[in-house]
């Protein structure tokens, strides 16, 4: 009898994940020295990789790394593009984040771009952004402690701004987001189908969900207080029964403790767990390969988890912003400072 194709796939997956983490991994430099930070990052398959940075830059790659195209966007060169979303090799938003706040759509691989949302407000500063299908979800820092949310039915290519309202009120003192990594909001598509999370940090940090409260409105067990201090990223696993946040200080970005968080989805409740050994540092994101497998990257390293989050062990002293998987594959990249962009080899071969 021949397997159901489900089921084939997932015992390759299954195999795939023992072998990927059976021999020690290493990190794979592929590009570096460009005059660009890169906090945003896109992985389409195994060959298409989008990353967007700082100076107005945009670089994509159809070989899975090998060789880079970059472009300055015209007009936008001292624009920080601090997150992408790429929906293919020749469709991709990326977002400035200030001044103009802005979200810009290609459709020709890069080579023009059309502004989409723009907000010229001064104090308008957008964070983050991920996508569920053609929906998608920008968050920006709080108004007058209010929540500034950017929504798209349509790809993005039409956006809506969240109205303020007794609702959307619901920031405290200095809390905020960190554009880190483009990661601090996560769209749920199964069991969390039409929900938004994300994590806030500052004068304190909290776990939130719409379109219901604060899921942990006493704060996470993540170091707060201070404008450098909270979570950074937030990732769902592939089953969406678990999530995982990371963050810390990145002011001090040795510290090994009060640094992550584990989360597992409940019906009716939320349990929140810190790993019996955290990340070693501060990180800015966070991904899940498979349930049980993760890696998370900052300024002082990369780390990898076996356990599902509760276990962490360093791999890499490299500094990166972001790491990110193929949504339709299981290549992994990641980006940081100076234009460096490098791959997650599984094993040492």
């Amino acid at each position: 009898m021949f397997l159901n194709n489900k089921i084939y796939l997932v015992i390759l997956g299954i195999i795939f994940s023992q072998l990927v983490f059976s021999q020690v991994p290493t990190i794979e430099i592929l590009e570096q020295g460009r005059k660009t930070s890169i906090r945003g990052m896109s992985v389409v398959n195994n060959n298409v990789v989008w990353v967007s940075g700082s100076s107005g830059s945009v670089g994509k790659s159809l070989d899975g790394g090998k060789t880079w195209n970059w472009i300055t966007v015209a007009g936008y060169e001292k624009s920080d593009f601090r997150d992408i979303e790429a929906f293919d090799d020749k469709t991709a938003l990326i977002m400035g984040i200030t001044q103009p706040a802005v979200i810009l759509k290609t459709k020709d691989g890069g080579l023009s771009w059309r502004k989409v949302f723009q907000d010229t407000t001064k104090a308008a500063f957008l964070d983050a952004m991920d996508f569920a299908g053609k929906k998608g979800y920008v968050i920006g820092d709080p108004l007058d402690q209010h929540l500034y949310m950017v929504t798209t039915k349509d790809g993005g290519e039409n956006w809506e701004k969240t109205k303020p309202s007794s609702k959307t009120k619901i920031f405290a003192g200095t809390e905020a987001f960190f554009a880190s990594s483009g990661t601090n909001i996560v769209a749920g598509e199964k069991l969390l189908k039409n929900k938004i999370l994300f994590v806030s940090g500052g004068s304190t940090t909290r776990l939130f969900t719409l379109p219901q409260d604060p899921i942990i409105p006493d704060g996470l067990p993540i170091v707060m207080g201070g404008d450098s201090r909270g979570a950074n990223s937030i990732a769902i696993s592939p089953s969406e029964k678990y999530g995982m946040i990371v963050g810390g200080d990145f002011a001090i970005d040795s510290i090994s403790s009060v640094n992550s968080a584990k989360i597992i989805f409940r019906k009716t409740f939320n349990e929140i767990s810190s790993p019996q050994i955290a990340p070693h540092g501060y990180r800015s994101c966070v991904i899940f390969i498979d349930d049980n497998h993760l890696i998370t990257c900052g300024t002082s390293g990369v780390d990898i988890s076996k356990d599902g989050g509760m276990n962490w062990e360093l791999i890499s002293k490299e500094s990166f912003h972001v790491v990110q998987k193929a949504k339709k594959g299981n290549a992994v990249f990641l980006a940081g400072k100076g234009g460096r962009i490098a791959k997650f080899n599984p094993t040492n071969q």
